[in-house]
């Protein structure tokens, strides 16, 4: 059970193959023609049968080729009949490799493949290669080399194009996933299988939509933890929002929201097919994330100053040697050699002049990564300084990427550092832009491991106070909620706000100005006015009583006139807030097909749509996450000291930030908000104006395991917060409490440790291995969760010890850990479970698994199960007394299998 459940399609055994008789070609499909010719081509590492389903015979008779894959390349009027057949003989996963299909014909398809229990990939897809296993199931043209990079794509023009461009560039393949708009496995299922191949190390992605935004989040995330993940998305022009009601909602369009989901998920988003070339170039020779500290190296001035200027244009830094560095390099260069900025060589520059500039950036800790530029020079050897690098890029431990401009004359140092798996670009903007992808995964890694709750430390809101308001006005049939009402669902989140009160006359609103003290503002209130300076519904700064008085009836016979329709309930009238030394932000939400709510930080004030300063993060967030979302905006240039003003107070933003994410994540009626302007200064932050909408229609972005009774009450965002909800003190047998909770990316240090302690024995039971310690991608996979389809509870024992100088200190330390992962039939799920040995016997296995099994049953899941060792009596004995029904596993007799119905 540890096999991924689409091993039998991608790393099938034994395939057979429906796609007509090869020795009548008039009968064969096109695809089928092709298909025969690439499976050919190579021997593939297994079984392979080529069958014809209209020879004569019975079922009985095929029954006898058992396979874990079939291959069906037929006419349409064939594809039904074939993938029965494929279910009848025992085939697990099934490729269909057509063009043309219908959307009735494919969705029968899947009706099929369902009710047979197989996977499907196709139809309308060109299929797939599996290098390592001499497989070439496709009609994507020869088989590509072997390597460590992966590519999944939804067009299969663009696949075969990439393949070509590889051939040339020494670029391997561990799985090429050609995916047709009508497939049944889909691309985040594919995403999980290579988040967990060993022979995938990166992952490159070309993407046109999206069905499932919380499903594809989660593949993304598991797969982004593991390996680097780099993705081309088609349509990068803003979707129009006809019902915009918010300056938010006008100003932000889905791709921006995609990049912010991506950014969220650690991968890299490349922006044209040349720069996912650049990509594929970077992760094919196995770089890992980095700082974006790019030093470069030059015999040319002219091209390091392009490489310097492209550097500070994508937000890189340059990577200056040190002090140190310099005195130690300067005797090996040329007497014009330059360190100041750039490693100008000079002209005179030798291979053995660019192995000594190497090797020290490389031991620089100030520099993170190595471009190369080489210009042509009358005299110079292009291949030797090529050959120098080649020499010396085993020895590194950071980027070294290459720049060998020029054409006829580097082409045999460009075939060098091909060979070598060394990056190389023909223009130095080009190479910088390469650096910046892998810098840009570095910094994404850092989002990845948010994992927030959905309410911050700060004091309790008054989360029901707030859903009374939105229901009452969705009581009215409104969906948009006036000022007053979005004032008081600010404050019951600790919002600060400006005192407001509503007036209904002229002389109500004098008098409430005159005891809230001049100057004044004054708003129009009105349930069906969208922007309130649209119709010269604001005034500012009223100096007295008698200009309260003459605004007001001015105000309401002029928004009248204006909008005839509109329901006026007043005017609202508030002090003005402090702004002379304050800056105007902007906090907004929309909410996005497919990916739900998304919060927005910008520039505010009336300039905002003129503006359009927009930084996008997916809830829930923390103060790291609500930091970051400030600093990508452009206002945040000006949070600092700036014309004379004091810097503003930047955790009272923050908080201003927290409460929004917990409005979100607890009020999923809220479909768009401004809270514009927000006063800031070095005093505090104050909400000035806002605007919400609400709908009553649920929202979901989630298709997770058994979404009934027991669905998640945040289901209307695209990452799960942390469930905290989970979490509880438990007495330990003998003495003692332990804390039973979820787990979340920074146990991994606590995780290796306990499994560090394990006795062989334990270990062994646990992983079927003698492995000492969890790989690294296997820890990150272990600790970096998606809580939706998965869950990992850890108990941990909190122990005091004396210090040396006396003191108390208090030590945490995970003792125990048990997990479920939903099955792909979305009602099961498989757990496991592993106790450290110093803690055997007190009562913690049985526990972990009651809360465990606990959580899975709110989930809505049906039934538990699992694989324990035929030698491991501990295990079965546990199993039994929880209830477990233990039975044979037919596919293995040294396990058994253990069920527990929910």
């Amino acid at each position: 059970m540890d096999k991924h459940y689409l091993s039998p399609l991608l790393t099938p055994e034994s395939i057979v193959v429906l796609a007509g008789d090869a020795d009548a070609p008039d009968t064969l499909t096109p695809q089928g023609r092709t298909l025969h010719e690439a499976l050919r081509a190579q021997r593939f590492a297994g079984t392979l049968t080529f069958l014809d389903i209209h020879t004569s015979g019975t079922l009985a008779d095929l029954a006898q080729t058992r396979a874990d894959l079939a291959i069906i390349a037929l006419p349409h009027q064939d594809l039904t009949a074939a993938l029965e057949v494929a279910g009848r003989i025992g085939c697990r996963a099934a490729l269909i490799v057509s063009a043309g299909v219908d959307e009735r014909l494919a969705a029968e398809l899947k009706r099929i493949a369902r009710r047979e229990g197989v996977h499907l990939l196709g139809p309308n897809g060109l299929g797939l290669q599996r290098p390592r296993l001499q497989l070439n199931a496709s009609a994507l043209g020869p088989l590509a080399r072997n390597g460590s990079l992966a590519l999944v794509s939804q067009s299969g023009a663009l696949t075969s194009s990439m393949l070509d461009w590889a051939r040339n560039n020494a670029v391997g393949f561990s799985s090429v996933v050609s995916l047709g708009p009508n497939t049944a496995v889909d691309i985040a299922q594919v995403l999980d299988f290579l988040a967990n191949d060993q022979h995938t190390h990166s992952i490159i992605v070309y993407l046109e939509g999206i069905s499932n935004a919380r499903r594809f989040m989660s593949a993304l995330r598991s797969a982004a933890n593991a390996k680097p993940v780099v993705v081309l998305k088609a349509g990068r022009k803003p979707a129009g929002n006809e019902a915009a009601h918010t300056h938010s909602g006008t100003i932000v369009g889905a791709d921006d929201v995609f990049d912010a989901a991506l950014r969220r998920a650690g991968a890299v988003r490349v922006r044209s097919f040349v720069e996912l070339f650049s990509a594929a170039k970077c992760l094919a020779s196995r770089y890992r994330p980095v700082g974006k500290r790019l030093a470069i190296i030059t015999n040319g001035g002219g091209p390091g100053v392009l490489a310097a200027d492209w550097v500070n244009e994508i937000f890189l830094q340059m990577g200056r040697l040190s002090a140190e560095s310099v005195a130690a390099l300067q005797p090996q260069l040329p007497p014009q050699a330059s360190l100041a900025d750039l490693i100008d060589l000079s002209e005179e520059a030798t291979a053995e002049h660019y192995r000594a500039a190497i090797e020290a950036a490389s031991r620089d800790r100030q520099i993170d990564g190595l471009l190369a530029i080489y210009s042509t020079k009358a005299g110079g050897d292009s291949a030797a300084v090529a050959a120098a690098l080649v020499a010396i890029k085993p020895t590194l431990n950071k980027p070294l990427l290459a720049c060998w401009m020029g054409d006829a004359s580097v082409s045999t140092a460009r075939q060098q550092l091909n060979e070598a798996a060394i990056p190389n670009f023909r223009t130095p903007e080009a190479a910088v832009g390469a650096f910046g992808n892998i810098a840009s995964f570095y910094q994404n890694q850092l989002l990845l491991q948010q994992t927030p709750p959905p309410l911050s430390t700060l004091a309790k809101p008054d989360i029901e106070g707030a859903r009374l308001v939105i229901e009452s006005v969705l009581a009215e049939r409104r969906k948009v909620l006036t000022e007053m009402e979005s004032k008081t669902l600010l404050s019951a989140f600790h919002i600060p706000v400006t005192n407001t009160i509503l007036a209904r006359n002229a002389n109500e609103a004098m008098m409430i100005a005159t005891q809230l003290g001049f100057p004044v503002a004054l708003k129009i209130d009105s349930p069906d006015i969208t922007h309130k300076s649209d119709v010269q519904g604001v005034a500012l700064n009223i100096l007295n009583g008698a200009g309260v008085r003459d605004t007001y009836n001015d105000m309401v016979e002029r928004v009248a006139r204006l909008q005839p329709g509109a329901r006026i309930n007043g005017v609202t009238v508030q002090k003005m807030a402090r702004a002379q030394r304050g800056r105007e932000i902007c906090i907004g939400l929309v909410t996005d097909e497919p990916f739900g709510p998304v919060i927005m930080f910008g520039a505010g004030g009336t300039m905002i749509e003129l503006i359009r300063d927009r930084a996008m993060e997916l809830p829930p967030l923390n103060k790291f996450l609500a930091r970051r979302l400030i600093e990508r905006s452009r206002v945040a240039e000006t949070l600092a000291e700036w014309r004379g003003a004091s810097p503003v107070d930047m955790d009272a933003l923050e908080r201003v930030l927290l409460r929004v994410s917990e409005m979100v994540c607890e009020l999923p009626q809220l479909r768009q908000m401004d809270i514009n302007p927000i006063i800031v200064d070095e005093s505090g932050a104050v909400a000035v104006d806002a605007r919400i909408i609400v709908d009553s229609a649920s929202l979901s972005v989630s298709m997770g395991a058994g979404m009934g009774s027991g669905a998640s009450p945040y289901n209307h965002l695209a990452i799960l917060p942390y469930p905290a909800r989970y979490e509880q003190v438990w007495p330990m047998r003998g003495g003692g409490e332990y804390t039973v909770r979820p787990i979340h990316p920074n146990d991994a240090q606590m995780l290796q440790a306990l499994v560090q302690s394990l006795s062989p024995e334990s270990r062994y039971f646990r992983f079927v291995s003698s492995m000492t310690q969890l790989p690294p991608p296997m820890l990150a996979r272990f600790t970096l969760i998606d809580y939706d389809r998965e869950m990992a509870l850890v108990a941990v024992h909190k122990q005091r010890a004396a210090a040396t100088d006396g003191s108390i200190v208090e030590t945490e330390r995970i003792i125990g850990v048990s997990r479920y992962v939903t099955n792909p039939d979305q009602s099961s799920c498989e757990f496991s479970l592993v106790v450290a040995d110093a803690y055997a016997g007190k009562g913690i296995g049985s526990r972990l698994m009651e809360c465990i099994m606990d959580v899975a049953r709110e989930k809505g899941l049906s039934e538990i199960d699992g694989l324990v060792l035929t030698n491991n009596p501990g295990m079965l004995k546990l199993m039994r007394g929880l209830g477990f029904e233990v039975k044979p596993y037919p596919e293995d007799p040294d396990f058994k299998l253990v069920t527990h119905a929910l």
